[in-house]
Parts: structure tokens; sequence; C-alpha cells
């Protein structure tokens, strides 16, 4: 399989991002939260939505199957 370039990149900027943090993810939380308060970027959060007759979901066990 090749590799994508721009997942290389998103990758390797995640890298950078926690090695700042020194991979401490309650400190990688806190500048997240701090930077949505000052309104470097918004989170949205939206309601799940359901499936579309005839669509594939998949169970619990990760198996598939046809939505009613």
């Amino acid at each position: 399989m090749a590799r994508d370039p721009i997942v290389d990149e998103v990758r390797q900027v995640r890298e950078q991002y926690a090695a700042r943090f020194r991979f401490d993810l309650d400190a990688i939380y806190r500048d997240l939260k701090e930077r949505e308060q000052r309104g470097e970027f918004t989170v949205v959060y939206r309601r799940p939505r359901r499936p579309q007759a005839g669509t594939r979901v998949r169970s619990e066990r990760g198996k598939t199957a046809e939505s009613n």
C-alpha cells in the first residue's frame, strides 16, 4: 500500500504537538481547552444520526448487519 504524504504530515504534526507536552494527555487536554476558550477553534457537538434504511451498520461484536 502506498504511503499518503498528507497522512504522514498529520502524524508528524501530531507527534510534535504531543512531544511539546511530554506526551502527557492531561497537559494536552488542558492546552486544547485553553485554546478553545481563547477562540482559536470551536468544538461542534452533534447528535448522532440514525442510519438510513438499507445502510450497513456495525454491531457491537463487529459484524455487519443490514439496518431496518
